[in-house]
């Protein structure tokens, strides 16, 4: 899929390829050292089954797959399920009888693991009192098998950068009648779901003035104003998959200091995105896009990591970070997002989703870099 050839809003998108995950997590267990595998993580849990409920709990083993959820969700989690094509046993009723079928599934089982990163101590104590054993705790097994996106995800998370493209189309200009933060936030939130998003990806940042120079600042009620940089970050949700994009813009010409902030995070960010390729580090990435911005003066007010895959998650592996020893693969999905941010006074963000190709990388996001309104 070309990037002059996206779905449009409302396209039908390629299937994705749900029903052989169990088999390849379950091929993973005895490398975690365990003969079943609690999965908690919600992400994790619609990746090997389709389920997209807010209430699970799924087993995996080498023979069987066992979902169990509330009955909220009887009717959903057999169709998701089904339409998914996997062959799983779905037990719908209360905590205590989703904890006994569990129970009655693990019981033989001599090791049994859990999601060490998904649950709270509290969680972890009512599994062990509920078996009356110690579980192993497990780490990514996975989340490494989402690294690599399958066509039918890659063309969701496509779909929703074209719906964050259009929507900042259609309001970008509303940053020049004075609008405040959390109003431009909502238009923009408004927008996407127009476009035929599920909602945003997360809370979109809007943040300007002095409010630029921190990474995450949340929408306030502060006007936007003539020579006021401003970091728009956000995206959107198609079938439960994520785009993520910022650009920085400029409420008329920039003073000469911001227009050299502003330009030194764009040439930074092309240096990132000009290595993403398979067998790259994040490492790697990340270090391209810091050198740049050291050598431009900035290296000391880069203050986060270069970047993060993007999927059923906003932030998931790989790490594109300064020491992280991910490396890349053909159709990993990840961000580049340098960064330089002076206290008080301004900051700038630039940053794309990025497929990985056998030949370099292909942006999903095709928002102008243009910055000046």
């Amino acid at each position: 899929m070309s990037a002059m050839s996206r779905p449009a809003a409302g396209a039908v998108l390629p299937p994705m390829e749900i029903s052989g995950r169990a088999a390849k997590a379950a091929a993973e267990l005895d490398r975690a050292g365990c003969d079943a595998l609690i999965v908690t993580k919600l992400e994790n849990i619609r990746y090997l089954t389709g389920f997209s409920g807010s209430a699970a709990i799924l087993v995996v083993t080498p023979e069987r797959l066992l979902l169990t959820t509330d009955g909220r969700y009887r009717d959903q989690s057999a169709e998701q399920v089904a339409q998914a094509g996997v062959e799983a046993e779905i037990v719908v009723g209360s905590t205590a009888t989703q904890l006994d079928a569990v129970k009655a599934l693990v019981s033989s089982l001599p090791r049994v693991g859990l999601e060490a990163a998904n649950v709270t101590w509290a969680q972890m104590k009512r599994f062990s009192d509920a078996f009356g054993r110690e579980l192993i705790a497990t780490s990514g097994v996975l989340e490494r098998l989402r690294v690599v996106k399958d066509p039918g995800e890659q063309a969701r998370i496509e779909a929703a950068c074209a719906i964050a493209d259009a929507a900042l189309a259609q309001v970008k200009h509303r940053l020049t009648e004075g609008p405040t933060e959390t109003e431009f936030a909502a238009e923009l939130e408004y927008e996407m779901r127009h476009g035929g998003a599920q909602g945003p990806a997360f809370e979109t940042i809007v943040a300007s003035g002095p409010n630029s120079a921190m990474p995450h600042a949340q929408p306030t009620d502060r006007v936007v104003r003539a020579g006021d940089l401003v970091v728009v970050d956000f995206g959107a949700i198609v079938d439960g998959y994520r785009s993520d994009m910022t650009r920085t813009f400029s409420m008329g010409e920039p003073d000469a200091e911001l227009a050299h902030l502003v330009e030194a995070v764009a040439v930074a960010q092309a240096v990132g995105v000009s290595t993403v390729a398979a067998g790259t580090s994040g490492a790697a990435v990340d270090g391209a896009a810091r050198a740049s911005l050291v050598g431009s003066g900035y290296g000391e007010v880069f203050l986060h990591s270069t970047g993060h895959g993007v999927g059923l998650d906003i932030h998931e592996a790989p790490a594109v970070a300064a020491g992280a020893a991910d490396i890349l693969s053909v159709g990993t999905v990840v961000t580049v997002e340098p960064g330089a941010y002076l206290a008080g006074r301004a900051g700038v963000r630039i940053e794309d989703t990025l497929l990985v190709t056998d030949s370099g990388s292909r942006p999903l996001t095709m928002s102008t870099k243009d910055y000046i309104l």
